[in-house]
């Protein structure tokens, strides 16, 4: 007959902290169930593994109120799924889906209760929930689940632990019938029959302890009906009406206590409290007085935890314990799941029957104090799963050199097999027991009865999917634990040799893998590159390079950082090696952070400067060029200012000279400031002191620039940048300029020559011999000499026939417009002997006088 089948939860994708997967192993009112993390990816999956292989007949699934699930996909399978053994080829087989109700028209204050009808044998189940609905009360986008119930029968009936059933199937050979055929027709007799009692909606709306109780009266029902105590049959039937209402009220009072406890209203909580107990305690002193009960039934165990789904009748249900085993702490995931590892007071012995135990049939069922033997890691008390594998382990340590190796070899199967169970034990102390007993067979046992490497790969093999698996519990410390010893047997030289833990963790990434299983697989991996190596460790460029490249698209941010890590290392060994597993370096590549992250690590690595630093240097070697234009201005700046006020100074004295000429007009003839139309005043006024050039255009900042750029008597130096007469560039160059201490003067041509090749122009006598001041002037652009005068110096440096190396001639020239009669913008400039020389030439009309240009020109 199907009845309900305990199960535990071996995985899941993730959870919201403190309501983990493993709360769906208990049916209370109070239990909140199981929630995804927030802005999870989907879909997300968990996957139980029933107690024993079983076929399926019907699935209960409680929603949530508004974190709801568009659509459930259910997949069975034989034996250990790929996901809780990710190195194993078994695949599920998919059952179908279930859509579920976005419940809009409750408002999403109404839970939904699923039921689906399958026929479909194994032992793990795996459920897969889609995007959930979308309502305002969801803001973080999860998808829960309450409560899930499996309702089947034993798939078959060879199993050791259906006793009952075997004997039925013995008796309907022999043609023997054990049962009234009155009752032929009725709900016993029906395959199919599924009871009220395991149906979800009992356990989830009545008080765990009331819920045992009338399990316990309906099994005694059953049994007065077989012999005919109809009277007694009726009396129980009624009674368990009678608890069916006690129970729902009784587990309303728990959620009001829960409610309260939150609320930190400790009054009502202790107010509920003592409510429930003056309650239960009526209920059953009305129950004893009918004779319903035993008198153990009533007595309830102190602080009785909630039980998990697993059926019981293990030999470990025994008299009470001095005191309950202190459990592990374990934080909220395991909260529920720890009873389950409790031994269960007899005081209060509502047992289920053995036939249902999650218990392996070969263990002894009458003995209640079971020996410390192997047959203990299956017990369900913690402490006796420990004390049997320390027993196992002094065993095989007292085992005598001479056995017989076929001996040794069946002892250490069977002896991993018994680790490999205990290492998936929730209990840290069972955990760590195994591990013990793990290291003592690999590093004592094999090598004290020299048994071949190939026991040694077994015993890794067998265990190493396993202890990764463990990596990413939810318990920080197991998670810590199992990857310290994964790195420790990975280091054993018995372990070292084989290349098997390697490869393992070279295996790419589940896109659904748990978060902390996939941070605890890169950690190894970083970790024992570093002790291995990649030399005939198991570790190769190729794997490695390969298995961090895909990480670094996982959707974890720790898991990509510790592959860049990786990648880094990997560069340091290899260098260019490691390249062409990688992207080419160039701009679209380096949008990607990471990317660009692992090629400036690259280049740091090979002592080159990153991209931050070539741009700290441009910006460096910019504000050092614009520093230096600054300087030059400010020092170009200072030169003209000393212009100004030479020009200043000539025109005050020009100004002095100008009154008497106007004062003292003989014969019509009139001073070139009458000729022009100009008052005295202004006479100077947009007037080049050099060139004689007068524009509209000279107004002060028109003036810097005719000196800095146009005046055919000025120019710049070519090693101080300063604005000099070209009269008076030798003499500049020997006493002024900043480099001064360069030059030597020639004492043939008179001109600065750089020291260094001073000797060489003296010794090839090359340059042209200077005449004396009186008798010429000396050009320091053409090397050539002419009449002397200042004069003389505008007729050279501003005539079309004079220096032919002034290279601002040719520009003012090109830029000069023609003489227009009547204008006297321009005039003609004399020359030494002051007749014209017919070139135009921007000056005063009429020419100036020869002190008046020789002042000009000496400043």
């Amino acid at each position: 007959m199907p009845h309900k089948i305990g199960f535990v939860v071996v995985s899941s994708s993730g959870h919201e902290d403190g309501f983990s997967a493993r709360e769906l192993m208990i049916h209370a009112p109070t239990v909140s169930g199981w929630r995804s993390p927030r802005f999870c990816q989907f879909p997300q999956e968990i996957v139980l593994q029933m107690v024993e292989r079983c076929r399926i007949r019907k699935l209960q699934l409680l929603a949530h109120q508004y974190m709801i699930s568009s659509k459930i996909e259910f997949y069975i399978s034989e034996s250990l799924p790929e996901y809780f053994a990710p190195y194993q080829a078994e695949r599920f087989r998919r059952l179908g889906y279930v859509s579920l109700c976005d419940n809009e028209k409750t408002g999403c204050k109404a839970r939904e209760l699923k039921s689906v009808y399958v026929d479909a044998v194994g032992q793990f189940l795996k459920l897969i929930f889609h995007q959930n609905h979308v309502n305002k009360y969801n803001i973080y986008n999860q998808v829960a689940l309450v409560a899930i119930n499996i309702i089947g029968d034993p798939a078959d009936f060879s199993d050791e632990s259906n006793t009952a059933s075997r004997e039925k199937l013995i008796d309907h050979y022999l043609g023997h019938n054990s049962e009234d055929p009155a009752l032929e027709g009725t709900y016993a007799r029906k395959s199919d029959y599924i009871s009220p009692l395991d149906d979800l909606a009992f356990d989830m709306y009545q008080d765990p302890e009331v819920a045992q109780i009338i399990r316990k009266l309906d099994e005694r029902k059953r049994e007065a009906v077989q012999k005919e105590r109809y009277d007694y049959a009726k009396k129980l039937k009624q009674a368990i009406a009678d608890l069916q209402k006690v129970g729902e009220r009784l587990g309303r009072y728990e959620v009001e206590k829960r409610c309260a406890v939150e609320k930190e209203d400790y009054d009502l909580a202790k107010e509920k409290k003592q409510q429930m107990e003056q309650y239960r305690a009526e209920v059953y002193e009305q129950l004893e007085l009918h004779s319903l009960l035993d008198a153990e039934l009533m007595r309830r165990p102190f602080d009785l935890p909630l039980q998990p789904l697993a059926r019981s009748g293990s030999p470990c249900h025994q008299k009470p314990m001095p005191s309950l085993p202190q459990l592990e702490e374990r934080g909220t995931e395991n909260q529920f799941a720890e009873p389950f590892l409790q031994e269960k007071p007899s005081s209060y012995s509502l047992t289920i029957s053995p036939q249902h135990s999650a218990v392996d049939p070969l263990l002894p069922a009458t003995d209640p104090h079971p020996k410390i033997n192997v047959a203990g890691a299956y017990c369900k008390t913690w402490s006796y799963r420990e004390d049997a594998l320390l027993a196992l382990s002094k065993k095989l340590m007292e085992m005598p050199v001479g056995t017989p190796k076929e001996d040794l070899k069946n002892t250490l199967r069977a002896s991993v097999f018994l680790v490999r169970r205990a290492i998936k034990d929730i209990v840290t102390s069972v955990f760590q027991a195994s591990l013990k007993l793990l290291k003592m067979i690999i590093t004592q046992y094999i090598p004290k009865h020299k048994l071949s490497k190939l026991e040694t790969a077994h015993c890794v093999e067998r265990t190493i999917p396993v202890l990764l698996t463990r990596t990413g519990d939810s318990s920080a410390r197991l998670r810590v634990t199992a990857a310290n010893f994964i790195q420790e047997m990975a280091l054993f030289k018995e372990v070292t040799s084989l290349q098997i833990i390697p490869s393992y963790l070279v295996q790419p990434l589940k896109a659904n893998s748990s978060v902390h299983l996939a941070m605890s697989q890169m950690g190894l991996l970083a970790r024992l590159l570093k002790d291995l190596g990649t030399g005939s460790s198991g570790f190769t460029i190729d794997n490695v390079m390969k298995f961090s490249v895909s990480a670094l698209e996982h959707r974890v941010y720790e898991v990509r950082e510790t592959a860049v890590r990786i990648i880094l290392d990997m560069y340091r060994q290899h260098q260019a090696s490691i390249l062409e597993y990688l992207p080419p370096d160039d701009s679209n590549t380096r949008r990607n952070i990471l990317y660009k992250t692992i090629f400036e690590g690259f280049a740091k690595i090979d002592g080159r400067p990153t991209d931050a630093e070539m741009r700290a240097r441009r910006k460096a070697a910019t504000e050092e060029a614009e520093k230096q234009k600054k300087e030059e201005i400010k020092a170009l700046q200072g030169q003209l200012a000393a212009l100004k006020e030479i020009q200043a100074e000539v025109q005050e004295k020009e100004s002095d000279a100008v009154k008497p000429k106007n004062q003292d007009i003989q014969g019509g003839k009139a001073a070139p400031a009458e000729a022009l139309g100009i008052p005295d005043e202004h006479y100077l006024d947009n007037l080049c002191i050099f060139c004689g050039e007068r524009s509209e255009s000279f107004t002060e900042e028109g003036l810097d620039l005719h000196y800095w750029k146009h005046c055919l008597m000025l120019t710049r130096c070519d090693h101080c940048k300063q604005v000099v007469e070209i009269s008076s560039l030798t003499e500049h160059l020997l006493t002024e300029c900043d480099e001064k201490d360069g030059f030597g003067k020639c004492y043939r041509c008179s001109e600065a020559v750089f020291k260094e090749e001073l000797p060489r122009h003296i010794k090839h006598k090359d340059c042209n011999p200077a005449k004396p001041e009186k008798l010429a002037n000396r050009c320091p652009l053409c090397h050539e000499n002419f009449s002397p005068g200042d004069e003389a110096w505008k007729a050279h440096l501003m005539g079309p026939a004079g220096c032919t190396m002034n290279l601002r001639k040719t520009h003012i020239l090109q830029k000069a417009p023609a003489l227009q009669p009547g204008k006297s913008s321009a005039v003609v400039a004399s020359g030494p002997s002051g007749s014209k020389a017919g070139s135009k030439i921007p000056t005063p009309k009429g020419g100036l006088s020869k002190s008046s240009s020789r002042t000009h020109a000496k400043r």
